[in-house]
């Protein structure tokens, strides 16, 4: 039986629909990475459409926003990557090994590039604009594509920035200074882009001959499956690099990664805070040392050469936890009592606005908050509710814990602050750990994700000319750790040209260094930080550069150990110079993510490891790996017994040789029976929590609660969008959700849709529209072959096959039944 070409097998869809009626806009047609359609359609048609023979999957095109980086307010004097080069040998490679990723093309995916900066003159060398600089504003979802991919949002031109900028006359370089650009603009000047727009940039990309793809970008919660992450592995399989950002999302928990760097052999980067600071600064006497501030919006700046006195509330300490807050309505600082000075105020309790206001009442020229835990706060003053109109006048600006209890102790004998002019550079008091915002793996199908880390909180790089007047600007997020990745492989393809894209993240893996925990008060602990945040660890150019052996696979990924004591997997380590190699092995457990998917939790339960049948928990054994050859290593897991139940353990098998040279393999497991998991959870609708999944009625707008009798059925007239709707709240990710259509009794009548591979809600928790706590199934009041179900008494149900589940083992199938409903026409 011979197999169509993807051409036919478009062409018989499009036939099929059209003979089943089937109404859809097509939108775009993908052939040379993934094979399938973009479509528009109601409901009800892409109901039918999953029904058609040949359709192996229909996935929603994601709006996928633009990524939400932090943006620092400190004026930019002297632009470089501030500590982030040095972090992973960037420095040295350019200065020392001569690595500049000359000759190398590298794509930049996002908003575009600032054509007129300086820092790439001469280097665009390919291009195209998808969308137009409207796409994405105002509801606009129309592209208006065009030749010129220049930058009117900004997020492109930093993360180029941080690939390769080079501009001499204001001393910046970025990781790889000589490499070219493609430069693909999916992102207006605001707003978000699409997955499907997202597709395009990836052909035009791969069919310009770029070497390397940088994507500071992507939909968390998803699967491996999802359209863009399969073009991405398809693009690594057919000679391309691929760097993603893993995700912003560390806030929202477990399984956050995102798609495209979900794919295989994509390196999905999470973010590492950079170890220095370019702050503004002021002056404070007796001791003549610098404080370092961060400025908050919705403030004015502090003028040069301003000079107060510093003072305090009365009775305040270093431990007041409503310091500048009101008390029962009332101001803390009597009338004129700070008049001409600054007023040092701890963090917590009320908002910084309150404190602000209340000082700025008492006649304060400046307010200087000082944090209650380690890190530096960006702080804002700017009003919250539409009703709060009083003007913030005076400069506020944030400070260190440690700076804020030193100038608390200097108060008494008087001491003043001048505000600087010129920024300084200081050390980061969280640097070279994993950002508070990085996403945690693993994957769905419980592959290990992310697969390392670099630099990308606090980071310094260029800006569109048009936006920013110095032409940088400093943003935090893991967009700015992926492009970092890819100018390391820049560096890595200019020094060993044959590399092949799918050996790039296994070298780039084996020689990362591994980040340490340090918990939310700022305490650094002695363990890895968790291989499901962090990977293998930080890139390391210099160990990528010099290492001749290499570890495959580059991590193992152990799936759920309900079924296995242990598991056994085989390490083949290859040595391709031409000195024998000699390596002490051991063991390095990291951190266990405990808690729920939504609030994880540190634990210290570690797994225990064998190799060649050796312990290398608490001892190490010697591998000698020969000139140009090769040696295996049977490595044994065990899971940690104390570990609680789901979740998620991990470490690494870990490589140390004479000279100081390292590799590492990090290993991921799921502690007990992973379908366990609960999939369709509870949703917390303006502060009440319901049980989910509901039934809705968008005409009387109420729901029905899972299990909540009615007196009376709710009718559907299927006349101005009154639909019947199954609201459910997808605490996990699902293998397949089958939507069906039952008559009064309970009886199947009919599989309206069939979605595969679905994502994980955000949250639990609905606060508007743009709250991602439930997803929507909608009935059309139509049969699957597109003719109207009768007047009657029906009810709906969702069949949901969990993560890995055994579609012959009811348990790890969840199954939600409707009320009984009319449809009343």
């Amino acid at each position: 039986m011979s197999v169509q070409s993807v051409g036919a097998q478009q062409a018989s869809f499009r036939a099929l629909a059209a003979e089943r009626g089937i109404q859809l806009k097509e939108l775009a047609a993908y052939s040379t990475l993934f094979n399938g359609f973009s479509v528009e359609a109601s409901s009800g048609e892409i109901n039918r459409v999953t029904r058609m023979p040949g359709v192996q999957a229909v996935y929603p095109v994601e709006e996928v926003e633009r990524p939400k980086v932090q943006r620092d307010l400190m004026s930019v004097l002297v632009p470089d990557m501030i500590g982030a080069v040095t972090m992973t040998g960037a420095d040295f490679a350019q200065n020392e090994l001569g690595l500049t990723g000359r000759g190398i093309k590298v794509a930049v995916m996002d908003s575009g590039i600032d054509v007129d900066h300086p820092a790439f003159a001469g280097r665009i060398t390919a291009g195209y604009d998808f969308v137009g600089d409207a796409f994405g504003s105002d509801g606009n979802r129309t592209p208006a594509p065009d030749e010129n991919p220049d930058d009117c949002g900004g997020h492109g031109t930093h993360v180029a920035g941080i690939v390769g900028g080079n501009d001499a006359s204001r001393g910046f370089k970025g990781v790889a200074p000589e490499v070219s650009f493609g430069a693909y603009k999916v992102f207006g000047c605001d707003g978000s882009t699409d997955a499907d727009i997202m597709l395009q940039a990836m052909e035009r990309a791969y069919n310009d001959g770029m070497h390397i793809l940088n994507m500071s970008i992507g939909a968390a919660f998803q699967w491996p499956q999802y359209p863009t992450a399969k073009a991405a592995s398809r693009l690594v399989k057919r000679g391309m690099v691929v760097s993603v950002s893993a995700g912003n999302s560390g806030t929202s928990g477990q399984y956050a990664t995102g798609a495209p760097s979900l794919g295989e052999n994509v390196m999905a980067v999470a973010s590492v805070d950079n170890i220095k600071l370019e702050l503004r600064n002021f002056t404070i006497t007796p001791d003549g040392s610098k404080i370092g501030y961060q400025p908050a919006t919705g403030a004015p700046a502090a003028p040069s050469g301003l000079s107060l006195p510093i003072t305090k509330a009365p009775g305040s300490t270093i431990t007041t936890a409503n310091d500048g807050c009101s008390v029962n309505g009332a101001s803390p600082y009597a009338a004129n009592s700070l008049a001409g000075k600054a007023v040092l105020i701890r963090r917590g309790t009320c908002s910084f606005r309150e404190k602000t206001l209340n000082a700025q009442r008492a006649g304060a020229r400046a307010v200087i908050l000082y944090n209650n835990t380690s890190g530096f706060i960006s702080p804002t003053v700017a009003p919250s509710l539409a009703n709060d109109n009083e003007v913030v006048e005076i400069p506020v600006v944030s400070i260190l814990q440690a700076d804020g209890q030193k100038i608390d102790a200097l108060i008494a004998n008087g001491t003043t602050a001048t505000f600087n002019a010129e920024t300084s550079l200081f050390n980061n008091p969280v640097g070279n750990t994993l950002s508070s915002f990085s996403s945690y793996g693993m994957s769905p199908d419980l592959e290990l994700k992310p697969d390392l880390s670099a630099p990308g909180g606090l980071i310094k790089s260029t800006y569109p000319l048009s936006v920013e007047a110095t032409g940088y600007a400093v943003l935090s997020g893991t967009s700015m750790a992926a492009p970092h990745v890819a100018g390391v492989a820049a560096l890595m393809l200019q020094a060993y040209p044959g590399i092949q894209a799918k050996d790039m993240r296994t070298r780039l893996m084996n020689t990362s260094s591994l980040r340490y925990f340090r918990n939310a008060s700022g305490t650094l602990f002695p363990f890895p930080d968790y291989v499901q945040r962090q990977g293998a660890g930080m890139v390391d150019v210099v160990n990528a550069y010099n290492s001749t052996v290499s570890v495959t696979p580059s991590k193992i990924s152990l799936g759920e150990s309900e079924t296995f004591a242990s598991r056994s997997k085989v390490l083949v380590l290859k040595n391709t110079g031409p000195r024998r190699e000699v390596y002490n092995v051991t063991h390095t457990p990291a951190l266990t993510v405990a808690g729920t998917t939504l609030a994880p939790t540190p634990n210290t339960a570690a797994a225990t490891v064998t190799v060649n049948g050796q312990s290398v928990n608490a001892a190490e054994i010697e591998v000698v790996v020969p000139p140009f050859g090769e040696v295996e290593l049977n490595v044994e897991i065990t899971p940690p017994a104390s570990a609680p139940d789901k979740a998620q353990y991990g470490g690494y098998v870990f490589m140390r040789n004479a000279n100081g040279s390292t590799l590492n393999v990090p290993y991921s497991g799921f502690k007990g029976d992973y379908q366990s998991i609960k999939v369709l959870g509870n949703a917390t609708v303006g502060g009440t929590s319901y049980d989910f999944p509901v039934l809705f009625d968008s005409k009387e707008g109420v729901f029905f609660a899972e299990g909540e009798a009615l007196t009376a059925l709710p009718d559907y007239t299927f006349a101005d969008g009154d639909r019947p709707q199954v609201l459910a709240h997808f605490a996990h990710q699902a293998r397949r959700v089958t939507f069906e259509l039952l008559d009064g009794n309970g009886a199947a009548i009919d599989v309206i849709r069939v979605d595969q591979y679905v994502g994980r809600n955000a949250t639990n928790i609905y606060t508007d529209a743009n709250s991602d706590a439930f997803d929507s199934y909608t009935w059309d009041g139509k049969f699957s072959d597109g003719k109207v179900a009768p007047n009657g008494v029906y009810q709906l149900r969702l069949r949901v096959l969990k993560a890995l589940g055994d579609e012959s083992n009811p348990n790890h199938t969840e199954v939600y039944m409707s009320q009984r409903f009319a449809v009343v026409r």
